[in-house]
């Protein structure tokens, strides 16, 4: 397959363990179809496609042309068009001679919606540019059902009217989709309405606030309209696109997976971040396609990819296991199999920890944590009010039982994840209660009564009123505290920083301010501990989990001079959507099956997160499901590879600032 060159920087040519910032990732590529990629970040990433439009904006400008552009809604363009919008107002990029077309909009769909693609595409990017108003076009969410398939026929006529699409910007849905066609589409398919998956409905659902109110059906333009743009640039962000994004590059071009159909394209380019990337081959096995630095990391990642995927133990692993499935190279460099096995095997075995505080008055040379002082001050920072318990529910009562002093930062209140019903239960008890014994609390009266009033009428494109928001918060913030207890900890431990980027009243956030890295900043100085646990879940679909870890990360990077950050580490856990990979732990700490039903009636303890989750996403399971299918399955890696079987695990992987 021929490709026009690419407008996005080059890939730089130092290999796949050396990158300039900013740049791509590149390797030789040999099981890849579309032309891919990598970046270390969004942000970069997004730049970089930013930088494309707005050459071609330009060029077209200087020709004097209209520049047709088709565009894409969802999380992955946002970071795009914030870009873009910079460019306008620093370097006075121009949208005068721009004419877009959205890809698709929710069927029925209010433009004045707050979940309209309408409202989406105005608060992004139109109205923060000099784009005519004339010049943006979007499907009508309000068309007549009788209406929709002349208005579908005009809408490609108006593409066409303007000699097609120049660049088309697409997402991509967790089963393949590109706009809103879903697996079955054809590849000739044209703009048209479309019933939408249930994967697709439940991604969504954290917008409309249950599956129930999210639209069934939405218009979107069709495979073949896609294909027809002279460019199409795909984005994509996070792990959980990774399984689809390798089925869309490397597989089979299949309606399955509407994505693969850019295999047939002449000009697109896939545009992903590193988690995104992880199951591509150059990622995954990076041996397998080009030559590759044998450090450490890479060896353990090597050697424990063979025997799982040979089903071996470690120990049992022969010189042929290696040249048979390419690694002998690192035959070559290291020797025969057996002194490799066995490193990486005590390496895995010193993971394991039953101490994760560190043991006092033991060798702890071996050990992933430091045996003094022997009572630590550990400082947990839970994103949410239940990640502590659902993502390291054994490690933080291990550490309790231990005698360590432990303390607990909530870092939003939660309050969005609060379903009305639940709100509206508790508002009324408030209110019940002080009728019944006649308490006099006029502001404390008129907040319940009001939130309960909205409760009862609220419509499904209505955001919380602060009321409501601050009671829901309650809920959580009651609930964490009964965990607390539960663990063991006192409740004046548990630290409730309510960040400021979190108060919106929407799945949407605020960026992270100064404000929110100083509110962290404080508590670490307050608590001066010697341990730090943190959230490094990146698959978190709502970005809150990202945003707390930017702002520990900021705040430790801001106080690594002070005399008491010598003695402290950084841990981070995983959340309730996926585990670090084996070669990265560094720290597991095993559960009896006591501990991991002990562990379940912590997470009881958030009733509000329990039957019926608010944004539970495409995963039906309810947390406690999740959290021990992990912990079981993570325990079975370990034992798989050959090393002692547990019930359950929690891991960790060391942040070195």
């Amino acid at each position: 397959m021929t490709t026009e060159p690419s407008r996005l920087d080059s890939p730089v040519s130092e290999g796949l363990t050396n990158r300039v910032a900013g740049e791509p990732v590149q390797a030789a590529i040999t099981y890849e179809k579309i032309p891919t990629h990598i970046y270390a970040d969004a942000k970069d990433a997004s730049r970089a496609v930013a930088r494309e439009i707005a050459d071609l904006i330009r060029e077209k400008q200087g020709a004097g042309k209209p520049c047709v552009l088709g565009l894409a809604t969802g999380s992955s363009p946002k970071t795009v068009y914030a870009e873009l919008v910079r460019m306008h107002r620093e370097e006075g990029l121009s949208f005068r001679n721009v004419v877009t077309f959205n890809l698709d909009e929710y069927y029925p769909m209010e433009p004045d919606s707050l979940q309209s693609y309408v409202l989406f595409m105005k608060e992004q990017l139109f109205d923060h540019v000099d784009i005519p108003e004339g010049n943006y076009n979007l499907p009508d969410g309000t068309v007549r059902p009788e209406k929709v398939a002349d208005f579908c026929r005009a809408y490609e006529s108006k593409i066409e009217s303007y000699g097609g699409l120049d660049f088309q910007l697409l997402g991509i849905g967790g089963n393949g989709h590109i706009g809103f066609n879903e697996p079955g589409s054809l590849i000739n398919s044209h703009t048209r309405l479309m019933m939408l998956d249930h994967s697709t409905r439940a991604a969504a659902s954290m917008d409309f606030g249950s599956l129930a109110r999210t639209p069934r059906k939405a218009i979107t333009m069709g495979v073949a309209s896609i294909l027809a743009a002279r460019r199409v640039v795909l984005l994509a962000w996070g792990e959980r696109k990774a399984p689809v994004i390798r089925s869309a590059v490397e597989g089979t071009v299949t309606e399955h997976n509407p994505a693969s159909y850019l295999q047939t394209h002449p000009n697109a380019l896939f545009v992903i971040d590193e988690a995104a990337a992880s199951e591509l081959t150059r990622m995954k096995t990076p041996w397998l396609v080009d030559q590759v630095v044998w450090d450490n990391k890479m060896i353990k990642k090597a050697v424990t990819h063979l025997s799982l995927t040979l089903g071996k133990p470690i120990l049992k692993l022969t010189d042929r296991d290696y040249n048979d499935n390419g690694v002998s190279d690192l035959l070559a460099q290291y020797g025969q199999a057996y002194d490799i096995n066995i490193d990486v095997f005590n390496q895995l075995q010193h993971t394991i920890t039953g101490w994760p505080g560190g043991k006092p008055n033991a060798d702890d040379t071996n050990r992933p944590e430091r045996a003094l002082p022997a009572q630590k001050r550990c400082l947990i920072f839970s994103p949410h009010p239940d990640d502590d318990i659902i993502s390291m529910g054994g490690t933080f009562q291990r550490v309790v039982d231990q005698g360590h002093e432990v303390h607990v930062a909530y870092q939003t209140s939660g309050n969005i994840a609060v379903a009305d019903d639940e709100a509206l239960r508790f508002a009324d008890y408030v209110v019940d209660f002080n009728e019944k014994f006649g308490i006099d609390s006029p502001e404390a009266n008129r907040i319940f009564r009001d939130a309960a009033a909205f409760l009862r009428t609220k419509k499904d494109s209505e955001m919380d009123t602060a009321d409501v928001r601050y009671i829901k918060g309650l809920i959580r913030k009651g609930e964490a505290k009964s965990t607390c207890r539960f663990v063991g900890i006192p409740v004046e431990n548990a630290h409730f920083l309510n960040m400021p980027f979190y108060e919106t009243g929407k799945v949407e956030k605020k960026p992270l301010s100064e404000d929110d890295i100083k509110v962290v900043m404080n508590l670490i100085e307050e608590v001066k501990p010697h341990q730090i646990y943190a959230a490094g879940d990146l698959a978190d679909p709502h970005g809150t989990h990202k945003v707390c870890l930017d702002a520990i990360i900021e705040a430790v990077r801001r106080l690594k001079h002070k005399n008491f950050m010598k003695d402290c580490w950084v841990w981070l856990y995983r959340g309730a959507w996926a585990e670090w990979d084996i070669h990265e732990i560094e720290m597991a700490v095993p559960m009896s099956p006591d501990q991991v039903m002990r562990k379940r009636l912590g997470i009881f303890k958030h009733q509000s997160q329990k039957d019926g989750v608010v944004y539970q996403g495409t995963d039906s399971r309810e947390f406690w499901q999740r959290a021990e299918e992990r912990n079981r399955a993570t325990a079975g890696l370990y034992n798989r590879l050959g090393l002692a079987e547990y019930e359950a695990m929690e891991a960790f992987v060391r942040w070195k600032f």
